[in-house]
């Protein structure tokens, strides 16, 4: 071998080594920049999933609260309605109600609502048609410890049930219609309390 030889091939040996030395260090470095890749991509994976996982969960809870807004609305509904439908049976199960305990209920009223002076009351043509004999006495009696005397008209009014109170020119309408839509929220409080409390 010759000197020119053996300085080519010390070139070539170092070369080799520089090259062998700079493609360690170059893999090395991928391995470093992939190691950061993949570190950075994992972080920033994690963020996106936290913000897609808080995105759901602020979704989901919106979603349940809409859907316990809207049961809440559903259940209110039923009960009005249920609250509502009762009031009504219970004006419709007067009319319903035998002459004997029809006629004591309006006794009752009679002696609540009238007034201390004469006067006259009206029915209903459907209850001036069932009138019980003597009625009109009966009533009388029932209401003279007021001081209250009143006589039957023959007129009918267009109620469906109950009765009016005139004295004068001043009429007091004590028809169940009347007095179940003037006592209607107190109504609908105490059907509220014995159906759902």
């Amino acid at each position: 071998m010759t000197g020119l030889d053996k300085i080519l091939s010390q070139i070539q040996h170092e070369a080799e080594e520089a090259a062998a030395s700079v493609l360690a260090k170059a893999k090395n470095e991928a391995t470093d920049m992939k190691s950061a890749a993949i570190a950075k991509g994992k972080a920033e994976s994690e963020i996106i999933a936290q913000q897609s996982k808080s995105a759901v969960e602020d979704v989901l809870a919106r979603a349940a609260s809409a859907a316990a807004l809207q049961k809440r609305k559903a259940i209110l509904t039923a009960k009005q309605q249920i609250i509502s439908d009762t009031i009504i049976k219970a004006q419709q199960s007067l009319y319903q109600l035998p002459q004997e305990q029809y006629f004591g209920i309006i006794l009752k009223m009679a002696e609540k609502f009238t007034l201390p002076q004469e006067g006259e009351i009206l029915f209903s043509a459907a209850d001036l048609k069932r009138l019980p004999e003597g009625f009109e006495t009966t009533l009388n009696n029932a209401i003279k410890a007021k001081g209250a005397s009143l006589k039957i008209s023959s007129n009918p009014r267009n109620i469906d049930g109950g009765f009016i109170l005139a004295y004068g020119g001043v009429e007091e309408n004590c028809s169940f219609e009347a007095l179940f839509s003037s006592a209607h929220d107190s109504l609908q409080d105490k059907v509220h309390q014995l159906l759902f409390s």
